[in-house]
């Protein structure tokens, strides 16, 4: 089985990157996964206070006076200036701001233009004002008067930033916050969680138009394989069997059969042989509009491709049927609730999920994918002991499970890793070994124990067990871009890991995972306009629309540090 992207617990409101790749049953994605582009920085947070408080002095100046001075005449025009500002800060702080304004506005009047440190104080502490009153247009033009005179005024940028955001112009809020993180080093929280905010809007907002109109798009022949291998009492993915035959093929042994006859569902299936994959939907619907024998195979079959080609609007109305048809094999129905449970999940409904699933063991409770598949549930669910109690008992009705067995040994780990536990994580390890040792040709099993030898600084011998997993499956792009991303991780090479990555593009130009991760890596250079191109190709081979709004938001992410750049000349660190 391929390996994947990693499995971590779900938190918060949505689900990480790790969950999305192939959550249409085939065993969940584990493995280093993307850098988000908002936690580049490795400092501790500098967790500050809002800013909403109007600002002193921009500069110290010479002969100043407090409010409580009386004015003269020989003031200067930028003492008075001040002097005006000084009050507007009082009736500010009272809770006065219509005065504050006024008083704002008279430093404003006053202040001699090329003391444009000043002035851009007495505009952003107008916007500070204006912003208490909610008016939003006025707190932008002020912030930025206050920006043209500082380019890198930071409380001028957040302000208006979070104004552009009250006034759904989430692009140009996105280029300020952006900004302002670069501006703080990527250290300050309240500007951090402004932008993951406007970044998972605006993904979300493209995805969903750019989803609705998006051409279907057939994954590999590899995906295809490994999402079909995951399941071991799937009737559809099944060899043709003798007596699905012609009686003259009967006698071709070790021969896919050459299906004459008029089912569709029959010629699907030989093209599933002939991986010829892009024909299987429209035979499936000849057999459905014939309403021939195999009619609930071929709807769940039919399904089965709507999904993977990322169009669940179209499966679902399939699966439905085959769950309600009372007279249709147990194993069909079973497999469609698993199909439409992991649907749910992709769709970020979890209640859903879990009710088919269970509603799959009530009706076919010695169905070992039914509990292999729940359990994978459970993890991205963070119940690691429910997880591994469906994994024990896919594991007492097919032994030979390698694939359950080593994620039964990963969810253990990960609640020993997570929990701070050495003696269980020693034990979870151990449990690795003895799954590669008894069942040394699973490329799962070396792929998920490479994880945690990763997390534990084990590079070296994770960097063998992914050559194992590439041995075993030579035509798995995945493995190669986690070895890639180890080379960055425990060599700092980056001219290997970028050839393991583009190695991987090599062997399967659909693998999305590749071209996000090479456009992540592009962003740490500081090779936006490449980086951007890699996301739009990730973005056109997404798979469901969650995931086309994460790569969405990367991309957004990456150009806007381009315009940054441009309009600033600020730069993030880079590799």
């Amino acid at each position: 089985m391929a390996a994947s992207k990693p499995v971590e617990p779900q938190s918060g409101g949505g689900l990480p990157r790790w969950q999305l790749a192939l959550l249409l049953g085939a065993p969940v994605a584990l493995g280093l996964g993307a850098v988000y582009l908002w936690q580049r920085s490795r400092a501790k947070e500098k967790r500050a206070g809002e800013r909403k408080t109007p600002e002193g002095s921009a500069s110290p100046v010479q002969g100043q006076r407090t409010a409580t001075q009386p004015e003269h005449e020989d003031m200067s025009p930028l003492d008075r200036a001040q002097a005006a500002k000084n009050k507007g800060n009082k009736y500010f702080k009272a809770g006065k701001y219509e005065q504050a304004i006024q008083c704002y506005t008279e430093a404003i009047s006053l202040c001699p233009k090329e003391q444009k440190s000043d002035l851009s104080t007495f505009y952003q502490n107008r916007a500070a004002a204006y912003e208490q009153q909610a008016k939003w247009t006025e707190v932008v033009q002020d912030c930025s008067q206050a920006v043209e005179m500082n380019p890198r005024y930071v409380k001028a940028l957040f302000r208006r930033a979070k104004a552009l955001e009250k006034l759904d112009n989430k692009k140009e809020c996105l280029e300020d916050v952006t900004a302002v993180c670069i501006l703080e080093a990527f250290q300050n929280q309240q500007s951090m969680l402004l932008a993951d905010k406007v970044l998972k809007q605006l993904g979300k907002e493209k995805a969903k138009e750019k989803y609705k109109n998006r051409e279907p798009l057939m994954p590999s022949p590899q995906f295809i394989k490994s999402y079909f291998s995951s399941f071991t009492d799937d009737i559809i993915s099944q060899p043709l069997q003798k007596g699905e035959k012609k009686d003259e093929d009967k006698d071709k042994e070790g021969e896919a059969a050459e299906v004459t006859e008029s089912s569709g569902y029959l010629k699907a299936k030989q093209y599933m042989e002939e991986e010829n994959y892009d024909k299987i939907i429209s035979e499936c619907t000849k057999e459905i509009e014939s309403k021939g024998r195999h009619t609930a195979e071929a709807l769940l079959l039919r399904a089965t491709f709507y999904l993977l080609i990322g169009n669940a609007t179209a499966a679902q109305p399939d699966l439905d049927k085959v769950i309600n048809m009372q007279d249709a094999n147990v194993k069909l129905r079973a497999n469609a609730l698993i199909k439409r449970g992991s649907m749910y999940m992709q769709q970020q409904q979890p209640q859903l999920s879990t009710q088919d699933f269970n509603m799959a063991a009530e009706i076919d409770p010695r169905n070992a994918d039914v509990y292999h598949h729940r359990g994978q549930l459970k993890i991205l669910l963070d119940q690691v002991e429910e997880a591994v109690a469906d994994f024990d008992e896919c594991i007492l009705l097919r032994p030979d499970s390698a694939l359950a067995q080593a994620q039964k040994c990963f969810a253990l780990y990960r609640q020993a890793y997570t929990g701070n536990n050495p003696s269980q994580v020693q034990t979870a390890m151990d449990g690795f070994e003895d799954v590669i040792r008894r069942f040394p040709k699973c490329a799962e099993g070396y792929a998920l124990y490479a994880q945690a030898l990763t997390d534990q600084q084990q590079f070296g011998k994770a960097d063998e067990m992914y050559d194992k997993c590439i041995e075993l499956e030579p035509d798995n792009a995945t493995t190669y871009v986690h070895k890639g991303l180890l080379q960055l991780q425990w060599k700092q090479d980056l001219d290997m890991g970028l050839d393991l990555i583009s190695k991987a593009i090599e062997i399967d130009n659909k693998c999305d995972f590749a071209y996000e991760t090479m456009g992540t890596i592009e962003v740490q250079r500081g090779n936006l306009d490449k980086a951007i191109d890699m996301f739009n190709k990730a973005i056109n081979l997404a798979k469901s629309e969650m995931e086309m709004a994460h790569l969405y938001s990367l991309c957004d992410a990456a150009y806007a540090q381009t315009e940054v750049a441009r309009k600033y000349g600020l730069k993030p660190p880079t590799l």
